[in-house]
Order: structure tokens, then sequence, then C-alpha cells
């Protein structure tokens, strides 16, 4: 089974990316049958960076977090989008089947428009870019969110209309995948955990300025000798996902009972954050010192990649009428 999935390079990631998202990209990864591609949303990106140094260092920033992370380049194909020009070729082509009602209906672009972002062409043919991303390679599966379901299935629509118009199934129309076991992570204040929102908790940050954040949780009044409340508290959210099963009855004990107070549980967190990512962390600042290996790893996934969509392609152009 072909999976891909893509991130954007916004900048470090956060404890809510690693749940949401990256923990179950790496045991995707572990089963033989899988053929796992994850590529670096440079593209994308260009709707909101507009400085070329930043967006370079935003991507190759955000493979070192994933390889530090757990992606095992021998397991999975991790490549840039902009390494693979074929890409915006696929999009031209599907933007000529794309009808302009699908783009008007998309939900992302209208929330993005109402929220006061200046529109423009990239924001609107976003989804056509997102479908060649997932079409070049043939995915079976698309592992999605919520906010991203529409975008999928605007990707299966538009994969039909190309198929319907050159005839035959040049293209695979992917199905999606809802991930298992994907927690919802609260941010410092409560609310999802986003960087849009400014309560992250970011996995690389320094300790100290890791303590700062986590000592920041957003908590009640509750006296020190007093039982917490545990319903919407996001401390206890937290440790709850941190903790290992094995200790959290003694953890649960120190809502429950009183006697602890939010400032030794926000410790408590800070030292289960920095103990689950530990390898991770000393692995990232290897990367980050050897940033030839990177782009090595970048390379690489080009290359493999390019053996599926070199061979789309081929296709595409074949019976679009396009060369010789």
């Amino acid at each position: 089974m072909r999976i891909l999935s893509g991130v954007q390079p916004s900048g470090n990631l956060h404890i809510g990316n690693y749940f949401g998202a990256i923990r179950q990209f790496v045991a995707l990864q572990r089963h033989a049958d899988n053929e796992c591609f994850y590529f670096i949303a440079d593209l994308h990106a260009m709707t909101t960076i507009r400085d070329g140094a930043t967006l370079r260092a935003l991507s190759r920033l955000v493979a070192s977090d994933y390889i530090a992370l757990g992606l095992d380049p021998n397991r999975s194909i991790l490549y840039r989008q902009s390494d693979v020009p074929e890409v915006a070729e696929l999009a031209w082509m599907l933007s000529t089947v794309t009808p302009m009602g699908l783009l008007q209906r998309g939900h992302s672009f209208k929330d993005k428009t109402a929220k006061g972002i200046v529109p423009n062409h990239g924001l609107f043919a976003y989804p056509v870019l997102m479908a060649a991303d997932i079409l070049i390679v043939r995915a079976d599966k698309v592992p999605v969110g919520k906010d991203q379901k529409q975008h999928l299935e605007m990707t299966r629509d538009i994969a039909g209309a190309f198929n319907q118009a050159y005839g035959g199934d040049v293209l695979k129309v992917p199905e999606e995948m809802i991930l298992q076991d994907v927690a919802v992570v609260p941010g410092l204040d409560g609310q999802k955990m986003s960087k849009s929102y400014g309560n992250t908790i970011e996995i690389f940050a320094r300790e100290g300025e890791l303590k700062k954040r986590i000592m920041s949780i957003v908590t009640d009044s509750t006296p020190v000798e007093e039982p917490k409340p545990t319903r919407g508290n996001t401390l206890y959210a937290l440790l709850k996902l941190f903790t290992p099963e094995s200790e959290w009855p003694d953890t649960k004990r120190c809502f429950s009972e009183g006697g602890t107070g939010y400032g030794e549980l926000k410790k408590r967190l800070l030292g289960e954050v920095l103990e689950q990512f530990a390898d991770a962390r000393r692995r990232h600042e290897e990367l980050l010192a050897d940033p030839g290996y990177v782009e090595s790893v970048l390379r690489e996934g080009r290359e493999r990649a390019m053996a599926t969509i070199g061979a789309v392609m081929a296709d595409c152009r074949r019976v679009c009428g396009l060369g010789w």
C-alpha cells in the first residue's frame, strides 16, 4: 500500500504535530507492506513565506525534525516538493480539467480570506497543487485530518475529471486514511495547540525555553492542599499524554487527593517531555550540525520518488499529447 503525506515548512514542530501526525507516520513505515512517501511542501509554503533564505532554511529544518523524530530514510521516501518540477507540470495539466466551482467551494480558501488574508491564485488553486502531490505518486492512501478531508475529496474529483477527459485510468483515485489514536493536544491556554494561537510547546526548544513555556500553562487558583479539577484541565491532559501507563495512577492521585501544587506538576511534565524526546533532541542537534547529510537524504529521496513519478508523468504526457 502506497501512502503519501506532506508537511509545510512553517517553523519548529510542536508536541501537537507529533501526537497528531508524526507518531503515526513513523508507525506506518514499520509495516513491510507500506511504501511511504513524505515530502516537504515548500511550494505550498510560498503562499505565506516570501523570503527565499527563510523558506530554504525552514525546509531543511523540518526535514531534520522528521528524521530526528524517527522517520527512517531507509524505510520511507523523504523529498522536497520543489526538487520535483514535474509536480508543477502535473498541477497545470490538472488545472485544465478542474471546474472553477469546485475550487470556489473550498473551505480553506474561504476561511483564510475571511480572516483577512489577501486572496491570490496560489491560495485559490492550492487544492490543485495538493492533488498533483498525491496523484503523481499514485498514492493508495492519504492520511488526513478533518481540516484536509475536503481537499482529498477534491483530489478524487480532479483525478476522475482527468481520467474521464483523456480516457482510461491514467491517474489512481486515492482513498483517505483516518489515522487511529490521534490525540487532540491542548495548548498553553487550553485551546488546540497551534502556531497560529501562539500556544505551542516546541519539541526542540532549548531546555530553558521549554521550561518557561510549560511553567506558563494556564491553571486555576485551586490551593495546593485541595483536589484539582481534571475536566478541561490542560495540565492534566498533557500529563496523561506523556506519563507512562505504569506511573499514571500516582500522577492521577496528585489531582484527586490534593497536596500537590500546580508548580510541582508542571515540573513533572517538563521531566516527562525531556525524557520522551531525549533521543530525538540529541539526534536533532547532530542533524543541525550536519546539513550536508540532510540534503543527501532529500536528494536520495527525490531519486527514489522519481522512479514512480517518471512513469506517471510519461503516461500523462502521452494521453495529453505533450512531447514526442
